[in-house]
């Protein structure tokens, strides 16, 4: 089989099911499986689930590389999970090198908002895009920066953590050590912390008309339109794409995000630019992690355009 026409298995490791999906270079899935997440997630017992449901994905050994996302930051060269939340012992876990001695073929890895991102990119909202942010608006906030086409991750691999930069000094306690930090006034918990409810609830009572629900996505939408405003200035992107569960209400706080943009960031940094909606949902992560690994063969179809 010519590298050129090589198939990739994509793969996302989530804390209870783990995704996976068998792609051609141009992006189409040809076969995908959902898996649970063995509890205890044990480092040596998700391996082994991994291993076994990509021998069922694969069963006459098409494809020719694996791109993993893993729930928690990676070394540079995308080889060694350093920590995985809501996973069992993981501590500098060398899964590369493992699930390469198990499938006999090279394997990749990053952060999940990091796949979620280049899934964008490639085949979603952001395909018409070389300069790009994403935001995944869930349990916490995750985010992905794409530059010229390629994910940066900076020299350590933990660069694009968009979600923890600060965006009020005195705010409420991050895991992360920050205060105030834009997960905690953007992400599931914020919300529940906020109103008691789940994000869809707050939605539907956005929709039957109640005015505090109303008033709260407003005031969401002002505190993302200020986070965003700073990494807008840093990146200049075309394009900022908002995923995660939270960006199904967006037309609640859509509105008040751009106004919120206009109005604080210089014509001259916001030329042109496109705030939209992921596309690919819950998919976004097997297919970024599809294409970091056709990366890795050098045979991606074509750049990101």
């Amino acid at each position: 089989m010519g590298t050129d026409l090589a198939q990739v298995i994509g793969v996302d490791l989530g804390g209870t099911a783990i995704k996976l999906g068998r792609f051609t270079p141009a992006g189409t899935c040809l076969a995908s499986l959902s898996v649970p997440t063995p509890q205890p997630a044990t480092p040596e017992a998700v391996i082994e689930a991994m291993a076994a449901a990509i021998a069922d994905l694969d069963p006459n050994d098409e494809a020719a590389a694996i791109g993993i996302g893993t729930p928690g930051p990676t070394d540079a060269a995308g080889r060694v999970a350093r920590v995985a939340i809501n996973l069992a012992g993981w501590q500098d876990v060398p899964v590369a090198d493992w699930l390469e001695a198990k499938t006999k073929r090279p394997t990749v890895l990053a952060n999940d908002a990091n796949c979620a991102g280049l899934g964008e990119a490639w085949l979603g909202a952001g395909r018409a895009f070389k300069d790009l942010i994403l935001l995944t608006l869930g349990t916490g906030v995750g985010g992905a920066l794409i530059l010229d086409g390629k994910l940066f991750v900076g020299r350590h691999g933990t660069a694009g953590e968009l979600g923890l930069i600060t965006l009020n000094p005195e705010g409420p306690p991050c895991n992360s050590g920050n205060r105030g930090s834009l997960e905690q006034y953007c992400s599931v918990q914020a919300v529940r912390r906020q109103t008691g409810l789940e994000p869809g609830e707050v939605a539907a009572k956005a929709e039957a008309g109640e005015e505090d629900a109303i008033a709260f996505w407003q005031q969401y939408g002002r505190h993302l339109g200020a986070g965003l405003a700073s990494l807008i200035y840093i990146v200049t992107p075309e394009a900022v794409i908002l995923g995660g569960g939270i960006s199904a209400g967006a037309r609640w706080f859509l509105p008040t995000v751009k106004a919120e943009i206009e109005q604080r960031v210089l014509p001259s940094s916001r030329e042109n630019l496109q705030i939209l909606i992921a596309e690919l949902g819950n998919q976004a992560g097997i297919v970024g992690a599809a294409r970091l690994a056709l990366q890795t063969l050098g045979t991606a179809s074509q750049e990101l355009s």
